[in-house]
């Protein structure tokens, strides 16, 4: 009997292939990959593949070779108030509360309108790009301006619909903010790049009746609820002064802790609070720039990564930071973890790269989407340069990823397979109207 001769396949069109020489796919962890390539078609990932492989199997219409370059998931930037770009500078070297009542908050109510949103927010999703953050987090006034800015860059946001007891230019009350909110989150509902947060400030500025309400809405919405908690120590003693109990136990009593909960510094974490927010399958968003900035302390990370607890990084606004830079984040967070437990392999450098991307999405809900490099999520990448003569020797990319590298080394961002940045430029953004827009309004505050 003759065998059935079967012609090898032909190889399957598609649009892109990436051939880097390392990929850290983040899922499987711990793994760095050399000799790879990253197939990509009409936006999504269809394999990750051994280069020899990748070339037999697909036919790309396109072919990008990153020689001495490491490709890995964009980076999530879990809290920031984007629009805050416009104050960077405006008042340092103050602790928060000073910070926030005798400039903050007074320049937002002279200037925070939908013009200063949109302007701040564009600076910031430029500024993001550059450093290889394709996803952001964001808790701001006016969130269909910061829309507008978001869906110009070509970014993927989670805009906060945020909630606070005083009245702004945005809105008069809570329930303004809420309603306000809700509003632009059903009106932007068919934008495949955003998503949404409910956003209560923080346990001082939102009263129980509005934490009830927004516990309700979570719920029946299934979105995220982002807010600061546990900042200062502050913040605590106020709390027991005014409701008997510590922030994160009133948050637990209304019935806010849970899966939806993203909870923003937690710098003052007792080893009770930590095992609750295990419990309650609750995330966190570490600043660590910020809280050193603002010298609000250093939150118990090791601890918390030893109970299991999801976090990600986030930058906060470039007015307590300076900077929108991951890469500071990802650095400070792994240096902190170790000083503060004496414990030098606290939060190593594939753990951190864990939280700065899947940990990230995994708080917003997008973890089925993107924050790692399995075929069927999104394209969200960015490759890093680590050949340069002032980076060498490497020994093992991931480590220099938090430990050397910058966001001066990042060469090109992708958002669902559309490359965004590249050569230090964004491709949807004019560098020119972002000094524009940065000198009116440094025109503006300053007068």
């Amino acid at each position: 009997m003759n065998a059935t001769f079967s012609p090898p396949a032909a190889p399957v069109e598609i649009d892109h292939l990436i051939r880097p020489s390392w990929i850290v796919p983040i899922e499987p962890a711990g793994i760095t990959l050399t000799h790879h390539s990253l197939a990509i078609d009409k936006g999504n990932i269809v394999a990750l593949l051994p280069d020899a492989e990748a070339l037999q199997r697909y036919r790309p219409r396109q072919v990008t070779e990153l020689p001495g370059q490491v490709l890995l998931p964009g980076l999530v930037n879990l809290h920031t108030h984007a629009a805050m770009s416009l104050l960077r500078g405006f008042a340092d070297d103050l602790p928060l509360m000073r910070w926030l009542s005798e400039h903050i908050w007074p320049a937002e109510a002279k200037h925070a309108d939908a013009g200063f949103v949109r302007a701040g927010t564009l600076l910031a999703c430029a500024e993001m790009l550059r450093g290889g953050v394709t996803t952001f987090n964001d808790m701001y006034f006016f969130p269909e301006a910061a829309a507008e800015a978001v869906l110009q860059s070509g970014m993927r946001a989670a805009l906060g619909l945020i909630a606070i007891e005083f009245p702004t230019r945005y809105a008069v009350d809570a329930d303004d903010y809420l309603t306000k909110g809700l509003s632009v989150r059903d009106k932007l509902s068919d934008k495949p790049l955003l998503s949404f947060c409910l956003a209560p400030h923080a346990p001082y500025t939102v009263a129980d009746k509005t934490f009830e309400k927004i516990a309700t809405l979570a719920a029946q919405l299934e979105v995220p609820i982002h807010m600061h908690v546990h900042e200062t120590m502050h913040e605590v003693e106020e709390s027991l002064k005014l409701h008997g109990v510590r922030p994160i136990e009133r948050l637990r009593r209304l019935g806010l802790l849970g899966p939806q909960m993203i909870a923003v510094h937690t710098v003052h974490l007792e080893p009770a609070e930590i095992e609750l927010l295990a419990h309650e399958g609750c995330h966190i968003a570490h600043c660590p720039t910020s809280n050193m900035k603002l010298a609000s302390g250093i939150p118990p990370m090791a601890a918390a990564q030893a109970r299991g607890l999801n976090f990600g990084l986030g930058t906060d606004g470039a007015a307590s930071n300076n900077r929108l830079d991951m890469f500071h984040e990802i650095r400070h967070a792994a240096l902190l973890a170790k000083v503060a437990s004496l414990d030098a392999e606290a939060l190593g450098a594939h753990a951190v790269l864990h939280a700065a991307t899947l940990g990230g999405a995994r708080a917003l809900g997008l973890e089925a989407k993107i924050g790692s490099l399995l075929p069927g999520k999104a394209a969200d990448l960015c490759a890093v340069k680590l050949d340069e003569w002032l980076l060498q020797p490497c020994y093992d990319p991931a480590s220099h990823l938090v430990y050397t590298a910058g966001r001066e080394q990042v060469t090109h961002t992708w958002v669902a397979g559309k490359l965004l940045m590249s050569a230090g430029i964004p491709s949807q953004i004019d560098a020119s109207e972002l000094l524009d827009i940065a000198g009116l309004w440094h025109t503006r505050l300053i007068t």
